[in-house]
């Protein structure tokens, strides 16, 4: 049985202030992921922050950016109204991403913060570096089907499991953060980090840093949307995912974002992708050569080689659609 202390804060400041106090404390969401962790003695916080009281609203800026406090619950985000209007493709992740009672439970902030759902992560018989930093990577040389193809490393392989994620790289959104020493912004796509030397550092929150809330940019493209491949129809991770949106104007694209999911320890801005296409007339070939171009790069293990494929097939088709 693990013992902790658990507080209420009622707001960042005193959040911060809180896990200032305990080396080994913990901020608490909906506990969807950390409980979890907890059971499963990944984790062993000796305090935990809960954090659900500060700001859940949801508010369209003068600019016509939104700004999502980090309590919203995923529910919250994924119904309301100007988000499934304006930003459908971030709706559209939020919704396969997990049950109804998940999202009930899950905040916003929590999604950026959930860990891998690797099986050696979780097995504690098993050599992990995130986990026990230094002892091993099973999963390079082990079962590896769902593991990453894009900026894995020789120390981890795992890859990052939130789909709200992707759709928020997509949409250049910025994660606003908190600490002891003030306020920052953090693109979306810069948040998590990828695995190197260090697998078990993920973002780049500092010690003691919260997130408050996440700003989405105003007039997204009107084409966007969001298609997640995996073994089931529900309740299972991506093998692949893609969230995309796509501007044409005068016959050629003039602008496009894609970022893919269950390929990398992050989600992956397609960069190269979107360099490849953009002023080029929408077309099969010119997108199944921007997606070759962003996964020529790619290393695939024993057991997931056909994720460039189905990266390669999934990103022809998500495109397809949204030029058609």
């Amino acid at each position: 049985m693990l013992t902790f202390e658990y507080t209420r804060a009622d707001s960042a400041a005193a959040a911060i202030d809180l896990v200032e106090r305990e080396a080994e404390a913990k901020f608490l969401g909906g506990g969807t992921n950390l409980v979890d962790l907890m059971r499963e003695t990944i984790e062993r916080p000796r305090a935990l922050v809960d954090v659900t009281g500060l700001s859940a609203a949801i508010e369209v800026q003068e600019d016509g950016g939104v700004l999502i406090g980090a309590a919203a619950t995923n529910t919250a985000l994924a119904e309301d109204r100007h988000i499934r209007e304006h930003y459908p493709m971030l709706a559209r992740a939020i919704l396969a991403g997990a049950s109804a009672q998940i999202r009930n439970m899950a905040t916003v902030g929590g999604n950026l913060l959930q860990r891998t759902r690797c099986y050696y992560f979780y097995d504690d018989a098993a050599h992990c570096n995130k986990r026990r930093a230094g002892s091993g990577c099973d999963a390079v040389d082990g079962f590896n089907r769902i593991h990453a193809i894009l900026g894995a490393s020789e120390q981890c392989v795992a890859t990052h499991p939130s789909d709200m994620c992707v759709a928020l790289a997509a949409l250049d959104a910025m994660v606003h953060i908190e600490g002891k020493d003030g306020t920052r912004q953090v693109p979306v796509a810069d948040f998590h980090t990828l695995p190197g030397d260090t697998p078990q550092v993920e973002t780049v929150l500092a010690p003691g840093e919260l997130i408050t809330a996440i700003a989405l940019p105003a007039n997204p493209a009107t084409g966007q949307t969001y298609r997640k491949v995996r073994d089931r129809a529900s309740y299972a991770f991506a093998l692949v995912s893609v969230a995309a949106s796509v501007r044409v104007e005068d016959g050629s694209i003039a602008d496009v974002r894609i970022a893919l999911g269950g390929v990398a320890h992050k989600p992956w801005r397609a960069t190269k992708a979107e360099a490849a296409l953009r002023g080029k007339a929408p077309s099969e070939d010119a997108f199944r050569a921007a997606a070759r171009a962003e996964l020529a790069d790619a290393r695939p293990l024993r057991d997931n080689g056909f994720k460039i494929g189905l990266a390669e097939r999934t990103i022809v088709a998500v495109l397809q659609e949204l030029t058609a």
